[in-house]
């Protein structure tokens, strides 16, 4: 199985966020998930990132369970 990994600049325009708001992602623990090759190259899959996406989804605070 392939996946395609995306660089830090694919991977900022996916998200719609600039590339410095994931290198400081990674310098502060990676909420981010990402994968590094080599000793320099920072490779990002698709599902990491919507990985991401899922976990930043809120509940608004009037929220109420009803039942």
């Amino acid at each position: 199985m392939q996946e395609n990994l995306l660089s830090t600049r694919e991977a900022a325009l996916y998200l719609g966020v600039s590339e410095a708001f994931l290198e400081r992602d990674r310098w502060v623990g990676a909420r981010v998930q990402y994968i590094k090759i080599g000793s320099r190259a920072v490779r990002y899959r698709l599902q990491d990132l919507e990985n991401y996406i899922q976990s930043c989804i809120c509940k608004p605070t009037s929220y109420t369970d009803r039942k």
